[in-house]
């Protein structure tokens, strides 16, 4: 038979009920099947199903393990291509750029694991759909015959939602950039209006706002460039008075901002130090009873720092206070939580070059702390940005 890229022969009825028998009687592989939750099949050398796991047969709709055995991986998960060849799948003019088909091809020829996403267009209920598999492939010898352990994980939402995060940062960007630049323009031509300077601030801070939630959304590094420029601590005292006026938090707590906030004026990313200093306050208010009290105040350390400080009565539990800063990490239930604690450490050390800490005890409450840089390191500015 041809094929258009693996080989095409398959096992004879005989070859095939013995290779069941030999997997079905391996404690090892029978053990695996009943332990791993995931999608899990095993393949003889002929590409071939010669058993497979409970949450495989589930997925494909079948109660009868014996209809799954002797077929390939594409023609079990019902794949459109799969029989477009006398052969059946791995043969087709499309299996050479099908993820499972090569990281099958390359276990078996290469005897070492291989790994590949699999784009799969599949018949479901007279409905055609697309899945995304992590395929791991992994070839095994069982009493001297060789066979192939194939891991499938079903990726489609997230390959799905990072579809969806690419192509709306490229899209808002794209937006906010000409809304910056026109604001830019405006601001030229009447920098003394104040509904002009309104117009320029805002847009500008919401673009940095879609690159602070762009960079939270990537898990492997942070790319986000500081808009830094002057301003006045008092400003950051309004702004902070501002947000927690109303703020669902505060509602029946008692929060109270230090009279004695000094006067400076300092470098940095407002959105990104409003940012840190509201996640700890909110933290604080979350965790104070009905009527309770959260001070908030600043420290000046010599010339180097000024430290925010956010109190509240409350302890942390010393095994909840080891991973307090973990990304995920969080004692709430719910999806999506675990990011405030992470950002503040994320945005306020990495890119702003301070320092957050806490301290908690039973007596004397919790108290969070971030450490601002009065003086910029141009040398951490450099790394942080890139």
């Amino acid at each position: 038979m041809e094929t258009y890229f693996a080989e095409a022969e398959r096992a004879s009825e005989k070859e095939l009920v013995a290779e069941i028998v030999t997997v079905n009687n391996s404690p090892v592989m029978t053990g695996l099947l009943h332990l791993i939750s995931g999608l899990l099949l095993i393949l003889n050398v002929h590409r071939q199903i010669v058993s497979l796991n409970s949450s495989l047969l589930k997925m494909l709709g079948i109660e009868d393990t014996s209809e799954a055995l002797g077929l390939r991986p594409g023609e079990a998960l019902q794949c459109i291509h799969a029989h477009e060849e006398p052969a059946g799948c791995g043969t087709t003019k499309y299996c050479s750029t099908c993820g499972a088909a090569i990281a099958i091809v390359a276990s078996l020829s290469q005897d070492k694991p291989a790994e590949r996403i699999c784009a799969l267009t599949v018949n479901r209920e007279e409905k055609t759909i697309d899945i995304a598999f992590l395929v791991r492939s992994q070839a095994i010898k069982i009493n001297g015959t060789k066979f192939l352990l194939l891991f499938m994980q079903d990726i489609t939402l997230q390959q799905y939602r990072a579809a969806l995060e690419r192509t709306f940062f490229h899209d808002i960007n794209n937006m906010l950039s000409g809304l910056v630049g026109a604001s830019e323009l405006l601001y030229s031509k009447n920098s003394q209006s104040n509904l002009v300077n309104i117009i320029r601030r805002s847009s500008l801070c919401l673009k940095q706002e879609i690159e602070i939630q762009r960079c939270l959304l990537k898990s492997d590094s942070c790319t986000y460039i500081p808009l830094r420029h002057e301003v006045k601590t008092t400003h950051i005292l309004e702004e902070l008075q501002s947000c927690f006026s109303n703020h669902p938090a505060a509602i029946n707590k008692n929060l109270q901002f230090s009279p004695s906030w000094p006067t400076l004026t300092v470098n940095t990313d407002t959105s990104l130090l409003l940012r840190v200093l509201c996640n700890m306050i909110t933290n604080a208010l979350e965790a104070t009873e009905k009527n309770g009290t959260v001070k908030v105040w600043t420290v000046r350390d010599k010339d180097k720092f000024l430290v925010f400080c956010v109190w509240n009565s409350q302890s942390i539990p010393e095994n909840i206070a080891q991973r307090i800063f973990q990304r995920n990490f969080s004692t709430k239930e719910g999806a999506g939580r675990g990011i405030g604690t992470y950002s503040m450490k994320l945005f306020g050390e990495q890119i702003l070059a301070g320092k957050v800490s806490f301290t908690t005890s039973h007596e004397e409450g919790t108290v969070f702390r971030f450490s601002l840089p009065l003086r910029r390191n141009k040398q951490i500015q450099q790394t942080t940005m890139h």
